[in-house]
């Protein structure tokens, strides 16, 4: 995330640090929870959380991950950089969480879905997935949803096929886990990383690639694999959307599109949701 490529995470960086106080705004005069979906090191969410306390918001976080040791370091830092912000660490999935924070907590939500995740999903299954978190919100909680925008092919395909190989490298781990964890035996120097974009609908894709005939077995399964020379792996979408397509996604989901931030090249958005019921 910190190659120059990958554009992503600067550009929303910026939106955050340029419209941190738009989105305070929203609450001024009411207190909220600010719920951070899938939290990890919350490193451009501390830039909504330094801004909010400095300003004296009447809020709380709750960053929610599957990782105990990340939460337990974002605690950590959290107490020595912001001391006083009051913290509730939830470690779950994301929709077991946010159903345990409506059961429990009562006060109005700021939930983020920063770093473009939504593009993991295919179109359909973002609608799916948008739907169920409208549907264990209630009315009036706000989304602010990072959602990369369509742009240059040449861009994008470069933010997902690097020069000096980083993207191809974490890829390729995935086999190096499955080796490890699973009992495989990858050979890695017969694998390369290969990524697409279809400028039509906003898809990249991201393959590892054989690079001859092959067999691999995995112990964890009981079960070996022949893969063909050239015959692929897909290892993840990362979908882009249209400025349209994100007010119809809203729309579609059961959301009210209040406002659209954007860094000054127009590459990234941060949209801010209201649920309406």
């Amino acid at each position: 995330m910190d190659l120059e490529e990958y554009y992503l995470t600067n550009c929303e960086w910026e939106i955050l640090k340029n419209h941190k106080q738009d989105i305070l705004d929203h609450f001024i005069g009411q207190s909220f929870q600010l719920v951070d979906l899938g939290a990890g090191d919350a490193k451009k969410t501390k830039v909504l959380l330094e801004h909010f306390y400095k300003n004296n918001a009447s809020f709380s976080y709750i960053p929610i991950d599957i990782n105990r040791d990340v939460l337990e370091d974002l605690e950590e830092s959290l107490n020595r950089d912001i001391p006083g912000l009051e913290t509730l660490p939830v470690l779950a999935e994301y929709f077991d969480a946010l159903k345990w924070i409506k059961e429990t907590q009562n006060q109005k939500k700021l939930v983020l879905f920063l770093g473009s995740n939504v593009g993991n999903f295919t179109k359909k299954t973002a609608a799916s997935f948008l739907k169920q978190m409208h549907d264990v919100l209630n009315e009036g909680d706000m989304l602010l949803i990072g959602i990369d925008l369509k742009k240059d092919p040449n861009r994008i395909i470069h933010a997902y096929s690097d020069s000096k190989g980083v993207t191809a490298a974490f890829n390729i781990n995935l086999l190096r886990r499955i080796n490890d964890e699973l009992g495989g035996n990858f050979d890695l120097d017969k694998w390369m990383h290969f990524a697409n974009y279809n400028p039509s609908n906003g898809a990249v894709k991201s393959y590892l690639v054989s690079c001859e005939n092959q067999d691999v077995t995995i112990e964890a399964l009981d079960r070996a694999f022949h893969f063909e020379a050239y015959e692929t792996i897909h290892t993840e979408y990362s979908y882009k959307y249209s400025l349209e397509e994100i007010s119809v996604l809203a729309s579609q989901t059961g959301f009210e599109q209040v406002k659209v931030f954007m860094d000054k090249g127009s590459d990234f958005s941060d949209s801010l949701w209201r649920v309406v019921k």
